[in-house]
């Protein structure tokens, strides 16, 4: 009881502290589908690995319990390090003064530093502990007590470690599931991007998403009011619909082979016809100007790239790598930065790597263009 009268005491003295301090111009993007393989780790690394290089200082934060953006970014050796080394630098540890009731206020971690400009923050096993907890909280019509300090604390987290390396885009790598924990960062981010792949369950997973992130955001803008006084409030900003990537499909002669392309027009007539105008209605778009101005960009700096992607919200489309993402989860590095064996090198595997590094910078520079306040 002393632990609960003590942080109950504390509290209204921190709301106004916070909510003063924590102002930021970081921004939050979530990385999410339900369906699994449509690589979101992949493109959380790859793209956030991109943006740094746009001179952007860039926190990838693992927010998945399988830890695969952990390992990929850190490499085998230097993840077992880490977790040895520094076992409270994690998503998991930082967070238990909100979980555990614990009468401080959550610190931001050391977050290892990948390249310049690209920093992590680790995920850990048993970060899904918390996710009945968390659960129980977002289904309280009026939070009570540290309950009501859950929906806002991982945000809270991310901010503090944004203002401490100077971040200017979290990048939210996501587990493929329904969870509370997926919704409480949906919410929670400014903005988000769909990864897809050419097949049968991504066009069912459009359908679904139509309806499951119109029921999250339907939450957050009755939960913000009643959240707005806990410690750790959550953010009142609408998460906006950047776009999706198509991945992971064979190539003919250059171009996707007739039963990816088939999909991959589905999954846009899906989006435009159904998600983008549901998304719309709830505020959770950017304008159509706004998109067709970022594909123009890019369409016309492709200079001898073929770029014809069948929608305006298409952001990428990134065939399979074969045997260059084993290396590149090897070496830790981007796709686009593997170094290949010189004595095995052939010609065809140089202009793949030239390609997949321009479809990554372009999409780097196409978020920069769509997230830009202008």
């Amino acid at each position: 009881g002393g632990i609960y009268c003590f942080w109950e005491n504390l509290q209204p003295y921190m709301p106004f502290y916070i909510m003063n301090e924590r102002k930021s111009t970081m921004k939050k993007i979530a990385i999410f589908n339900h369906k699994g393989g449509v690589s979101k780790t992949t493109t959380s690394f790859n793209l956030g690995w991109s943006l740094s290089k746009q001179g952007k200082k860039v926190l990838l934060v693992d927010a998945d319990s399988q830890c695969n953006l952990t390992m990929y970014a850190l490499g085998a050796d230097k993840f077992e390090a880490h977790y040895i080394e520094n076992p409270n630098d994690n998503i998991y540890s930082a967070l238990i003064p909100a979980f555990k009731s614990q009468p401080r206020l959550i610190q931001p971690v050391t977050c290892p530093q990948i390249t310049d400009g690209l920093y992590l923050l680790p995920g850990h096993l048993d970060f899904t502990e918390n996710e009945v907890q968390l659960g129980i909280s977002m289904q309280l019509s009026s939070a009570f007590g540290s309950m009501e300090n859950l929906p806002g604390a991982l945000n809270y987290l991310v901010e503090e470690a944004g203002k401490k390396y100077n971040i200017d885009y979290a990048i939210f790598d996501m587990n493929p599931s329904l969870s509370a924990i997926n919704q409480d960062i949906f919410v929670c981010s400014d903005y988000f991007i769909i990864p897809s792949s050419p097949d049968l369950f991504s066009l069912m997973s459009i359908d679904s998403l139509c309806r499951v992130l119109a029921t999250w955001e339907t939450w957050a803008q009755k939960a913000r009011p009643l959240f707005q006084n806990a410690t750790y409030p959550l953010p009142t900003t609408t998460p906006k619909f950047l776009g999706y990537t198509i991945n992971d499909f064979n190539l003919s002669h250059g171009r996707p082979q007739f039963t990816f392309k088939s999909f991959m027009v589905q999954i846009s007539e899906k989006v435009v016809n159904l998600l983008y105008p549901k998304l719309q209605g709830l505020q959770m778009t950017l304008t159509e100007e706004k998109y067709l101005t970022a594909y123009t960009k890019m369409r016309d700096s492709a200079q001898n790239h073929h770029i014809d992607y069948p929608d305006p919200y298409c952001l990428a489309q990134i065939s399979n790598f074969n045997k260059l993402i084993a290396l590149s989860n090897k070496q830790s590095i981007p796709i686009f930065e593997v170094v290949l064996d010189p004595q095995m090198v052939q010609e065809g595997q140089s202009r793949t790597l030239a390609w997949f590094k321009f479809l990554y910078e372009a999409l780097a520079v196409r978020v920069l263009e769509l997230t830009s306040d202008e």
